[in-house]
């Protein structure tokens, strides 16, 4: 399949900047995955489309502050993003303007208390920076780090916590799972007193979220590695919901990923750790994932192609096409869908 035959038009005027006062006041669009039929709701009716007995999967993981901004000895300002942790307090990093970060370079945070210097060079224009600090990395993280928003946002976030889901725990990600920002404590009790089982994965979002899908041919395209977990609690709740005949439904691209890394041929899970690169496009067959809660994804991204796959792609495209007309909110701050 071709790129091009995952793009949609979108007016500007459609990409959120801000998130809305209340999460859960979002729009829903409901999408029949086998009429292609939609619905126009809010996310607050998400509990409608649930049964008892269906399992709700959502990722905990947690936004780091991983945006950084920093200064070379000359006073020149360095952009640092926070991809993956390597180790030995070494990262892989995005930084701007690269041309400034070459291998031996210097950078300072803050008053000093994070120093820094660039080792090398990797794929996607990367670089491998080696940090030096006193006390907890994670503490000076979150005195000195930013949210690192999409370059689709440009306004400054007044509440950090906003890109945040309200469940998140497990911190890795530089990026949010957006998909489960619309959730409130109170409409996932409500769920819960339905009698749907909530558990939770962990996927914590990495470069793959920055990538566009340069190849022509999607095939050719190579997904970047994210580490995942499958507890165990969630994997024997999924196969509990399948055995009596109850849905899965994934909250999120990073959630399905996750399942759908980690199921066997027969829909069955088991526990399980590890990185995946898994790409989801038509022409897959779902193992395990009955339904999806999503966001509006950017055209011509893997996200449209993994939803297209589950729905079908004239369904999604066509889905796309209503929501534009009817002046839906896209992406990370935007509006919802819920596949099903």
């Amino acid at each position: 399949m071709k790129k091009s035959d995952f793009w949609f038009d979108l007016p500007e005027e459609l990409i959120a900047q801000t998130p809305l006062e209340h999460r859960d006041s979002s729009r829903l669009l409901h999408l029949d995955k086998t009429t292609g039929e939609v619905e126009h709701l809010h996310f607050s009716d998400l509990p409608k489309f649930l049964n008892p007995g269906d399992c709700l999967v959502l990722n905990d993981s947690r936004v780091l502050p991983a945006r950084l901004i920093g200064h070379r000895p000359s006073g020149g300002q360095i952009e640092v993003l926070l991809l993956r942790d390597l180790g030995s307090d070494i990262w892989e990093c995005l930084t701007k303007p690269g041309k400034k970060t070459r291998p031996g370079a210097e950078i300072t945070f803050g008053n000093g208390e994070l120093c820094a210097v660039v080792l090398d060079t990797g794929e996607g224009g990367t670089r491998r920076i080696k940090f030096q600090y006193d006390g907890i990395f994670l503490e000076v993280l979150e005195q000195l780090g930013r949210m690192p928003l999409p370059p689709y946002i440009h306004e400054e976030l007044q509440d950090q916590e906003r890109y945040q889901t309200v469940y998140s725990k497990e911190v890795g990600s530089a990026a949010a799972p957006t998909a489960g920002l619309h959730f409130t404590p109170e409409l996932l009790e409500e769920i819960k007193q339905m009698g749907v089982e909530i558990h939770f994965v962990t996927l914590h979002v990495g470069l793959g979220t920055f990538r566009p899908v340069k190849e022509d041919e999607i095939e050719a395209h190579e997904m970047h590695s994210e580490f995942c977990i499958m507890p165990n609690e969630t994997a024997n709740a999924i196969n509990a919901a399948k055995a009596r005949g109850n849905r899965v439904v994934a909250v999120g691209t990073t959630s399905c990923r996750t399942i759908e890394s980690f199921a066997n041929e027969d829909g069955t899970m088991l526990p399980a750790s590890g990185w995946t690169d898994i790409f989801i496009y038509p022409g897959y067959s779902f193992k395990c994932v009955d339904a999806l809660v999503t966001n509006f994804h950017l055209p011509e991204s893997t996200l449209i192609m993994l939803v297209s796959a589950l729905a079908g792609r004239e369904n999604v495209l066509n889905a796309y096409r209503t929501a534009v007309e009817e002046h839906y909110r896209f992406f990370s701050f935007g509006d919802a869908m819920y596949i099903s």
